[in-house]
């Protein structure tokens, strides 16, 4: 009798200390990104397509670049005789046949042509869209054949992070004292019975003017993005009443 008094005793106290605030969610990716050609051309082809897996740094897509390659083989030909050019003035001046200056300008030639070259493959490297981190494609907006343009960007794809998510919890500002990074949030999406729990992560340092909330993050996984819910935040008022004793 006396066990049950005293676990009894304790869980009136626990439950005094803790505190249940009610927030709501919307459940996003952790990485998301619109991608899009900065450069212009025609689409030539398509590596990929929606709900492809992609790893960091996966072609996506192409743009033709027959006129790019063409230039920079023409370029590495011209960078080929300006090298022998050099190498073949630079002998004669140190034989003393030419002077400094007729020298520097053949050096000045076979630098401007390495550099010419440096600038196509930026040029060619922009026609090939890659994966900017591990994910999954939710959108495509693009076929073969469409024309892209570098001066009005247009989206090719929507990419997000394939298991890894966040949710955006909201709460009523005047708990704003009352939480803390790692406090347990206990969740339900909207229309499913199943529990979830995740912990506080990061809170934003203001409230929203509009609506007088809180936000907070969460991390997740393998929810699909865009769907909502509500939970509660447990958190305890000893931690509080410690803060208050300190700054005293």
């Amino acid at each position: 009798m006396k066990k049950i008094i005293v676990l009894a005793l304790v869980l009136c106290f626990t439950n005094a200390q803790a505190k249940e605030i009610y927030a709501t969610f919307t459940v996003y990716a952790k990485q998301g990104a619109k991608l899009a050609f900065n450069s212009t051309g025609i689409i030539k082809e398509l590596h990929v397509d929606i709900m492809s897996v992609v790893k960091k740094g996966e072609i996506l897509a192409t743009l033709a670049s027959d006129d790019l390659i063409a230039t920079n083989n023409a370029s590495k030909v011209t960078l080929k005789y300006a090298s022998l050019d050099y190498e073949r003035h630079k002998d004669l001046y140190q034989k003393k046949l030419i002077d400094k200056s007729m020298l520097d300008k053949y050096a000045m030639a076979y630098e401007a042509i390495k550099a010419k070259i440096e600038i196509e493959k930026t040029h060619f490297a922009k026609t090939i869209l890659r994966a900017p981190f591990d994910g999954v494609i939710t959108k495509r907006m693009i076929e073969i054949g469409d024309v892209v343009s570098g001066q009005m960007i247009k989206t090719a794809f929507n990419i997000q992070s394939e298991h890894a998510r966040i949710l955006i919890v909201q709460m009523d500002q005047k708990y704003n004292s009352d939480i803390s990074i790692g406090d347990p949030f206990l969740y339900k999406v909207d229309g499913d019975d199943q529990q979830y729990q995740g912990e506080i992560y990061r809170i934003y340092p203001e409230a929203n003017s509009n609506n007088r909330k809180i936000s907070l993050q969460v991390i997740a996984k393998d929810l699909k993005v865009g769907l909502f819910g509500e939970g509660k935040i447990i958190t305890s008022d000893d931690r509080h009443h410690l803060a208050k004793e300190s700054q005293e």
